[in-house]
């Protein structure tokens, strides 16, 4: 079988990363952007992904996470995409329910080709607001779509309890790692692109 490999650089005014992903590996992994919440997510994600994945990331910390935490996303579903190559014989539909203490988050997602995400919080959830210098729920939400839109992901995000923000995104990383873990599987019956259409 073909080697699931791939490095994406990415060097720009306002930050400089270095992705490299094996989709075949063991959940070894080693990530510093400097966002240390991000990298504690990152590390779920490769761990129960089962992918072996380096994340070196150097931003514009002094200004705000903004442009460090968007990239990375970027690079790491630019990661994927090239990793995947044409996409020949994978599973392509996912999904994974993760508790996390109080929290539960379910993850259904699609390499499609057609990127989007759908993130909806149950109405009971409720949860706790961190002060504006820390990593919140919106740092993560834009994280997901940058790495949605470079991977070529339709995903639906469902969070369906938690009240402790970290235990929430917790649980969405792992729900993630595995819905992606699954997808990216090759079945030895699907034969060509997993799409009628021919191409994804």
């Amino acid at each position: 079988m073909l080697k699931r490999i791939a490095t994406v650089k990415r060097d720009t005014k306002e930050t400089k990363i270095e992705v490299k992903l094996n989709l075949d590996g063991s959940g070894n992994y080693r990530i510093a952007t400097g966002i240390a919440f991000l990298d504690h997510m990152l590390g779920l994600f490769a761990k129960h992904g089962l992918f072996d994945l380096e994340v070196k990331a150097k931003g514009d910390l002094d200004v705000d996470i903004h442009h460090t935490n968007e990239d990375v996303g970027i690079c790491l579903g630019l990661a994927f995409d090239k990793a995947l190559g044409d996409k020949k014989g994978i599973k392509r539909f996912a999904g994974a329910g993760v508790p996390m203490d109080e929290a539960l988050a379910r993850i259904t997602l699609d390499i499609s080709g057609r990127p989007s995400l759908y993130l909806t919080q149950d109405k009971k959830v409720k949860i706790a607001a961190r002060s504006k210098s820390e990593y919140n729920f919106e740092d993560a939400k834009h994280f997901l779509r940058s790495f949605c839109q470079e991977a070529g992901i339709n995903a639906h995000i469902d969070i369906l309890a938690g009240e402790d923000l970290h235990h929430v995104l917790e649980s969405v990383f792992k729900a993630l790692g595995r819905s992606m873990d699954n997808a990216t599987k090759t079945d030895p019956r699907i034969k060509g692109i997993p799409s009628t259409k021919g191409t994804i």
